[in-house]
């Protein structure tokens, strides 16, 4: 459905993106993930065509989008702050694209209203921007985004000002809304669980290149190289007769003996996160959801299941979705 071939865009001398390819199939979530200045937003801008591409094409249906204007083009776009419109009230957000397409104003009404009431802002029309809290400015600007029915959904960190729980309870919503309107999702993230909450696949990307694109369960699998699994929190990277290994927290069982000493223990929810240090010195991440679970300065013996021990590559140097 959506093709991206061989984005590049360059701001100064900055490089922002280096040859992007990307392919998203018609009713897929696709979550971007990757640090700050990694390219994420670009090629989200890009696709929207709010940002001229300097090489490279975007493709919907084959159709090459560089002579379509933005509002034209079938493409919803919400950003990380909503940027709404402080002088109007949410009725006027919400319908704001549908005022650029033409919309009779009996049917804007009416789909505001029906936009409204799809992310839970049932009766707010006439409320203040500046009244709303900053998950009801989100939802206000989802609605916005998805007035026009657009084909493709792209989303811009829409979740990146909110605290942890709010977040999360929107990450899953918009993952089910957008399942419920078979809707096909370009989301931007740079937190590795609301990429995976949100994407059938997960596009990752570093230094203006996607680098790796699989499931979340195969990215957590198998990461492409040692950058992208300490990316996701897979910390026990370690160079092992000449190969870099990842040691799954998971793969290590602690026991009675005094392999090693526990020098943090941290509960975060269901789990437990150790750090150990071994005779050798080095240090390792150890996950339990045992209650009885070792504390700060406890001996302990160490096993580890080499069967799950992951050999890393060095990574290629892009990957196509």
């Amino acid at each position: 459905m959506l093709n991206v071939e061989e984005l590049r865009v360059s701001f100064d001398s900055v490089q922002a993106l280096a040859g992007v390819d990307l392919d998203v199939a018609e009713g897929e979530r696709m979550a971007v993930l990757g640090p700050s200045g990694s390219g994420k937003s670009t090629v989200l801008r890009t696709i929207a065509g709010v940002q001229q591409p300097e090489g490279g094409r975007v493709l919907l249906d084959g159709k090459d989008l560089a002579a379509v204007p933005p509002h034209r083009r079938g493409i919803g776009l919400m950003l990380q702050e909503g940027a709404l419109f402080p002088h109007r009230d949410v009725a006027g957000n919400v319908s704001f694209g549908l005022r650029m397409l033409g919309i009779a104003r009996d049917r804007r009404a009416e789909r505001t209203a029906e936009m409204l009431t799809l992310v839970g802002l049932s009766g707010f029309e006439h409320r203040p921007i500046g009244t709303l809290s900053g998950g009801e400015r989100q939802r206000v600007a989802l609605a916005r985004a998805l007035a026009p029915e657009p084909r493709v959904l792209l989303l811009d960190e829409p979740l990146g000002s909110l605290d942890g729980p709010l977040r999360e309870r929107l990450a899953g919503e918009i993952a089910e809304l957008s399942e419920r309107l078979g809707l096909t999702v370009i989301h931007v993230t740079h937190d590795v669980a609301e990429a995976f909450t949100i994407g059938d696949r997960v596009a990752m990307m570093r230094a203006g290149r996607v680098i790796q694109v699989g499931t979340p369960d195969e990215l957590w699998a198998r990461p492409v190289d040692p950058l992208v699994a300490r990316f996701l929190g897979r910390e026990n990277v370690r160079e092992k007769d000449g190969q870099t290994v990842l040691i799954p927290a998971e793969a290590i069982r602690l026991g009675p003996g005094d392999d090693a000493v526990v020098l943090t223990s941290q509960r975060r929810g269901q789990i437990v996160r150790l750090l150990i240090r071994v005779a050798s010195g080095e240090e390792l991440i150890v996950v339990t959801t045992e209650l009885d679970h070792p504390r700060t300065g406890d001996r302990v013996g160490v096993k580890i299941d080499t069967s799950d021990v992951i050999q890393l590559g060095r990574g290629p140097s892009a990957a196509r979705g």
